[in-house]
């Protein structure tokens, strides 16, 4: 991968991740009730269900490519028009007055309960699948060690994304009415819509 190409990706997640939504909500009712090491059950279970998601994304690429490289670029092409779709949902979404709702937390503080709802948020979350699906066929090339490029490119994801809750953790007690405010949403928001649209349009363009 070039490093114009892995700049794109990194940019894309840490963006990405910081667009609050159900995990971001999770992580700061949990870390607010219960303080920031209460939180790092949940990040573990909801970056759990990122990478589940991306295994199942490079399981079902390789496949893809074993039958038809043809049929894989129908899939690049086709994801870049699903994220170019996305980010105009995204600058569209900016425009509403509203926030995600703070899922209720849960009586008990067991770690396994808590990271089985982490896991839960994102395992049952369709936005996370259809954009996983769509998203990581654009930063990897046709050939052996798909599935593999893949994953790596997930760890690096987990990592960030994981990092960024964990520093929502930390600093929740000072700054979670941040995260409620409509207008650092809608920047967020705005900031992730031109990041998507801007991904999609390079690969319908070097594509086209």
């Amino acid at each position: 991968m070039s490093l114009s190409l892995m700049g794109g990706f990194l940019l894309a997640v840490v963006v990405g991740a910081m667009v609050p939504g159900a995990t971001t909500a999770l992580v700061v009712r949990r870390s607010a009730l219960h303080g920031p090491a209460a939180a790092v059950p949940v990040i573990a279970g909801v970056e759990l269900g990122l990478f589940a998601w991306a295994f199942a994304t490079a399981v079902g690429t390789a496949a893809l490519v074993a039958v038809s490289e043809a049929a894989f670029l129908g899939l690049k092409i086709a994801g870049a028009c699903v994220l170019v779709y996305l980010g105009i949902q995204a600058w569209r979404a900016a425009r509403k007055d509203v926030v995600d709702e703070l899922p209720q937390a849960g009586a008990s503080r067991g770690r396994w309960r808590d990271a089985g709802a982490g896991l839960l948020t994102n395992l049952a979350n369709p936005k996370v699948a259809v954009f996983t699906f769509a998203f990581y066929p654009q930063f990897v090339a046709a050939g052996p060690g798909i599935v593999h490029r893949t994953l790596l490119l997930a760890l690096v994801q987990v990592v960030v994304d994981g990092s960024w809750f964990l520093l929502v953790a930390m600093m929740v007690g000072r700054v979670r009415g941040l995260f409620s405010r409509a207008k650092v949403r809608r920047v967020l928001e705005r900031a992730t819509g031109t990041v998507l649209v801007a991904l999609g349009l390079g690969v319908l363009a070097e594509n086209g």
